[in-house]
C-alpha cells in the first residue's frame, strides 16, 4: 500500500455518568451490548431464579445481601470499575463471576489474579439474522459500532481505496455514542462524520436501533472493522457473521475467539498508519473476492452462518444460564 495513507488519532472526552444499581446505563437510554444482554437474560429467567440471584453487570453499585450476587463482567480487566476484584473481601461478595469470553477470563486472571474457579464463561448471544439473499453488483461494506473502535482508521482507508482502486463499493456507517445515551462523546468525531457525509462512496446514518442494523446487515457483504479497542466479545461481529457478511478485522483481544477462524483476519499493529495499510490490503482482497463472486467464499459464508446461528444463539444461551443458576441454587456447583 502507498505510504501516502496517513492516520491521525482522535481522542475521546466524556463526563462521568453513574450507572444504575444493576451496573447498566439503561436509565440514561443506553441500548449497548451490556444492556441488550441484561434485558434478554431478565426476560428469560424464571421468577424463582430472579428471587434467588442479584445479577450485576460490570459496575458494582448495590450488593443485595438478601440474595446471592452474580457479577456479570463485560468490561476489560484494566477498567477502573474492575480493580476492586484484586481484593479478596470484594471478590467474596459474589457467588460467581460470569465472563463473556475465555479471553476475558484469562485477562482477569493474569491482570487481577481472579481465580479461574471463581468464574464461568457464558458467551454473548443474539437472535440469529433471518435467511436472506445478498444484493449483486456494488460491494456493500458496513461499520455498525461506536466510533472509538476504529472508525478513524476506516474512513481514510475508504478514501484511499476510492481514489486508487477500480472497484465498485459503498460503505454504510451506523455509529454514534447515542446508543449509550452519551451523545456528547460524538464531538471529537464530528469532522470524521462530515467526511463520510461528503464522500460519494460513503453514507453516515448515525445511531439507529438494532432492528434497523439487522436489516442493513442483510444488504451488506463485508463488515469492515479495523478494531483498535480491546473487545471482550464483540456483538457487532456476531451479528455480522450471522448475517453472512465477511468480517475483516485484526487478531486483537477477543476477536480471534469470537470470529472462530471465519474472519479475514490480519495481524494487529500498534502504529495507526501501519495498521491502516495492513487493513487496507486485507480489505481490498476481500472486496475483490466478493466482486468476483468466488464460489469458495460463498461456501465459507454459508458454513459461517450455520455455526454462528447455532453457537451464538440466545435460545441456547438462555438455557445454559438457567441450568447454571439452577445448579448454583441447588448446591450442585463445586466452589
Amino acid at each position: 500500500m502507498s505510504t501516502k495513507l496517513n492516520i491521525t488519532g482522535l481522542k475521546d472526552s466524556a463526563e462521568a455518568i453513574a450507572p444504575a444499581d444493576n451496573g447498566t446505563y439503561a436509565h440514561i437510554g443506553s441500548k449497548g451490548g451490556t444492556e441488550q444482554m441484561y434485558d434478554r437474560l431478565m426476560d428469560s429467567l424464571p421468577q424463582e431464579l430472579k428471587d434467588e440471584f442479584n445479577i450485576i453487570c460490570s459496575r458494582v453499585r448495590v450488593v443485595d445481601n438478601s440474595k446471592r450476587n452474580i457479577l456479570w463482567l463485560h468490561d476489560t480487566w484494566d477498567d477502573p470499575e474492575s480493580q476492586h476484584l484484586k481484593k479478596q473481601e470484594s471478590l467474596d461478595r459474589f457467588e460467581k463471576l460470569i465472563f463473556v469470553s475465555n479471553y476475558q477470563q484469562c485477562t482477569y486472571n493474569m491482570g487481577l489474579s481472579v481465580p479461574y474457579s471463581k468464574g464461568l464463561v457464558l458467551q454473548n448471544a443474539i437472535e440469529p439474522i433471518e435467511q436472506h439473499e445478498k444484493p449483486t453488483g456494488t460491494v456493500n461494506l458496513i461499520y455498525h459500532t461506536t466510533p472509538h473502535r476504529g472508525l478513524e482508521l476506516l474512513v481514510p482507508v475508504m478514501e484511499f481505496l476510492a481514489n486508487n482502486e477500480a472497484i465498485d463499493f459503498h460503505l454504510d456507517v451506523y455509529s454514534s455514542f447515542k446508543i449509550y445515551g452519551w451523545e456528547q462523546r460524538d464531538e471529537p468525531y464530528l469532522k470524521l462524520f462530515e467526511k463520510i457525509q461528503q464522500h460519494p462512496n460513503m453514507t453516515y446514518h448515525g445511531y439507529q436501533p438494532n432492528h434497523v442494523i439487522r436489516e442493513a446487515l442483510k444488504k451488506a457483504h463485508i463488515y469492515a472493522y479495523p478494531n483498535i479497542w480491546p473487545e471482550t466479545s464483540g456483538i457487532s461481529v456476531i451479528e455480522a457473521m450471522s448475517a453472512g457478511c465477511s468480517v475483516v478485522c485484526p487478531n486483537f483481544a477477543a476477536l480471534p475467539e469470537t470470529c472462530s477462524n471465519f474472519a479475514a483476519m490480519y495481524n494487529w499493529h500498534e502504529n495507526a498508519n501501519s495498521h491502516a495499510r495492513i487493513f487496507a490490503g486485507t480489505l481490498l482482497e476481500t472486496m475483490r473476492r466478493h466482486q468476483q463472486n468466488e464460489s469458495s467464499l460463498s461456501q465459507t459464508l454459508k458454513v459461517q452462518k450455520i455455526y454462528f446461528d447455532n453457537f451464538y444463539n440466545w435460545d441456547i444461551r438462555k438455557i445454559q444460564w438457567i441450568q447454571y443458576l439452577t445448579a448454583l441454587k441447588e448446591g450442585k456447583v463445586m466452589s
